[in-house]
C-alpha cells in the first residue's frame, strides 16, 4: 500500500468517527436555540404505576432538552407508536425558542422517545403534523434516574408488603438488596 492509500483511508476513518451517520434533525440546531422553558417537569399517563415508577422521581431538565435536540433520530410514527416500544409512563414537556424566532413545543419520556411539534407566534400549535424521535443517548442519560426511581417504587411496594403481613419481617430489606444489585 502506497501512503497515499493510508493517508486516504485514514482520512475516511477520521472523517466517519467524526460524523454519526444519522445526525440530529437540522431544523432545530442546538446552536440556534434562544430559549428553553419547562412547561412540565414532569406528566403522568393514565397507566403511570407509581409501585412500578413515579413519575415524581424523574424530572424534565433544561440540560436533558439540550441533549435531546444534540441527539434525536427521526423516526415514523408507525415506529413511535409501535406495540413493543419501552414507555414509562412519564413525560416531560418544554417549550424551546431558536433565534430565527421558531418554536416548538418538545416532549421527552425517560425511555428517549420524543415527539415536537412547530408552535405559531402566538404559541398555538401550526397545521402540520408532530414528528416523532428516539434518543438512545438520552436513554442512557435518564437511567440511572430511573434505577433510582425505581428503586424506591421497589422499597415502597416492598414494605407495605411487609406492613400489611404478606412477606416476612426483614425480607423486604433482602429482596430490596438482591433488586438492586440485578440493576
Amino acid at each position: 500500500m502506497s501512503n497515499a492509500s493510508i493517508l486516504g483511508i485514514a482520512a475516511l476513518v477520521a472523517a466517519a468517527t467524526a460524523f454519526p451517520a444519522r445526525a440530529a434533525d437540522k431544523r432545530y440546531p442546538l446552536a440556534d436555540v434562544a430559549k428553553i422553558e419547562i412547561t412540565e417537569p414532569s406528566i403522568r399517563s393514565a397507566w403511570e404505576n407509581k409501585n412500578f415508577l413515579d413519575c415524581d422521581d424523574v424530572v424534565l431538565t433544561e440540560e436533558d432538552v439540550r441533549h435531546a435536540l444534540r441527539h434525536m433520530r427521526k423516526v415514523s410514527e408507525k415506529s413511535y407508536f409501535d406495540d413493543y416500544a419501552e414507555r414509562t409512563g412519564c413525560l416531560g414537556g418544554a417549550r424551546v425558542t431558536f433565534k430565527n424566532g421558531k418554536a416548538i413545543a418538545i416532549g421527552i419520556e425517560p425511555t428517549g422517545r420524543i415527539n415536537t411539534f412547530e408552535l405559531t407566534a402566538k404559541l398555538k400549535p401550526t397545521p402540520g403534523p408532530e414528528t416523532y424521535y428516539e434518543c438512545d443517548p438520552c436513554r442512557a442519560r435518564k437511567m440511572e434516574l430511573l434505577k433510582d426511581a425505581l428503586n424506591r417504587a421497589d422499597e415502597r411496594r416492598l414494605k407495605k408488603l411487609e406492613a400489611e403481613g404478606k412477606i416476612p419481617p426483614g425480607e423486604a430489606e433482602r429482596r430490596l438488596k438482591t433488586l438492586r444489585a440485578s440493576r
